[in-house]
């Protein structure tokens, strides 16, 4: 059964399977320790963190292990807050970082912080000007992700941390998605992973803090890790991660090329084979093994459950796989068609063979969803009205699109039609119908209850 969901987590390296078997073996014992065992131990710690150093670009005396990389995130940034609380209490991200980062900066906002979201464009990627902008004297700090979890776009690091470098404010970069692949260019501050997004074990991550960076570790003191990460290091975990991490790396290079190749026939195909989809990201500064589409008129969680029942393991950004029935925040940031998205990032080792076979199954699998929503070309009927208003409350994604889908033809060109609806996912995806359908979307009023959506007819 092909996996495709190697951005949520990736299946553990042989490698890092070999290193795990071993390091439980001879890696049990308290490394803080002088007695043998512990010097056995000290030396698997130090060995591992030479190597994850070399990884990152940094020197050892700077990366500590964490017990995550949501661990590694927070405890950065609360750090580097802390660290330079003299100069204010400013946060800047952009608005498509990881939950982690995000739910941090929420923490600092909540404690008294501001925060400032830097936009996106609609390839998802932020710019240095806009940092430029937010930046101000009582910047604390910035942070930036080396490349988009959901989409794939790689961002312009290195060009944010000149911006960041010539303001005087450190960047903490959020790596999880790309270390992988290669180092992260540039001269950041603070820099964050994650070993099972590369094949290491669950429960590692990294943090890694440049020398000169004004850093307090916040909550009770801990002697290991350089006090910024507390308790008992999972020894075995962390030898399985650094080998892994190297593994990888020596493989990246011509795995990189050849995922590629088929991540570009997934883009090229997909807008060949299902109609009414739109392929999201960065096509060229993209992470060589991720896609990202969205297909209208589709339940998005209905899709994956088909997908699933025919061998596919995928992922998605889609509002319709969340209890909480709001879009994604990176496809909303990016201001792109949110239902029946699809995110596929394909593991090292990916044949060309399961990639066909999954092109094979996509079309039938969206085709037969629309068949069961009702969703098929309109009757041509004469219009009946110069507007008309649909009311969509209670209805949730892709309904209220299909609704309106259905009801455009009866207005005349120039004529308005009116969705109204409670469900967010409307505010983003009844514009991207606009934008695919070549109509005018006029805008947004509220209402007692929900939210007025207006689109003018054009053809």
């Amino acid at each position: 059964m092909p996996y495709f969901d190697t951005a949520s987590a990736a299946p553990l390296h042989p490698v890092a399977r070999q290193a795990l078997q071993a390091a439980l073996d001879e890696g049990w014992a308290d490394p803080a320790r002088l007695y043998r065992e512990g010097r056995r131990a000290r030396l698997l710690l130090d060995a591992a963190r030479e190597a994850a150093a070399d990884a990152v670009g940094c020197r050892a005396d700077e990366l500590v292990f964490t017990p995550s990389g949501t661990h590694a995130v927070h405890t950065g940034v609360a750090g580097a807050l802390a660290g330079r609380r003299r100069v204010g209490g400013h946060l800047v991200v952009s608005a498509v970082e990881h939950s982690s980062v995000l739910h941090a900066a929420d923490a600092h906002a909540a404690a008294g912080g501001t925060v400032t979201e830097v936009p996106v464009d609609r390839l998802g990627a932020a710019s240095p000007d806009g940092y430029a902008a937010a930046l101000g004297s009582g910047t604390a700090l910035a942070c930036l992700q080396s490349a988009n979890h959901e989409v794939g776009t790689v961002q312009p690091v290195a060009e944010v941390a000149e911006v960041c470098a010539a303001a005087g404010v450190p960047l903490l970069v959020d790596a999880a998605q790309s270390l992988g692949w290669g180092r992260v260019d540039g001269a950041w501050s603070l820099l964050t992973a994650s070993a099972h997004k590369w094949g290491g074990p669950p429960g590692v991550g990294l943090l890694a803090v440049r020398k000169g960076v004004r850093f307090a570790p916040q909550g009770p003191a801990d002697e290991r890790e350089s006090g910024r990460s507390p308790g008992f290091a999972n020894l075995p975990a962390i030898v399985a991660a650094a080998a892994s991490l190297r593994a990888v790396r020596a493989e990246a290079e011509a795995e990189a090329a050849r995922l590629r190749v088929l991540v570009d026939r997934i883009r090229r195909r997909v807008a060949r084979l299902v109609p009414d989809v739109e392929v999201v990201g960065d096509a060229e500064r993209r992470l060589p093994h991720l896609v990202t589409f969205s297909c209208l008129y589709v339940d998005g969680e209905t899709l994956l459950h088909e997908l699933d029942r025919a061998g596919y393991s995928v992922s998605s950004g889609s509002s319709c796989t969340s209890s909480t029935l709001t879009p994604s925040h990176v496809l909303r940031a990016m201001g792109v068609l949110s239902e029946g998205n699809v995110r596929v990032s394909l593991p090292m080792g990916t044949s060309a063979d399961e990639v066909n076979g999954f092109l094979e199954v996509l079309p039938g699998a969206v085709a037969g969803i629309r068949e069961k929503l009702g969703v098929g070309e309109p009757a041509s009927v004469a219009p009946v009205a110069e507007s008309l208003e649909l009311d969509a409350l209670g209805l949730r994604c892709p309904q209220p699109v299909i609704e309106l889908a259905r009801a455009i033809g009866r207005v005349p060109v120039g004529g308005t039609v009116t969705v109204l609806s409670d469900d967010e996912v409307a505010r983003l995806d009844i514009p991207a119908w606009c934008a695919m359908r070549g109509h005018v979307y006029v805008g947004e009023s509220p209402r007692p209850t929900g939210t007025a959506y207006t689109v003018r007819r054009t053809l």
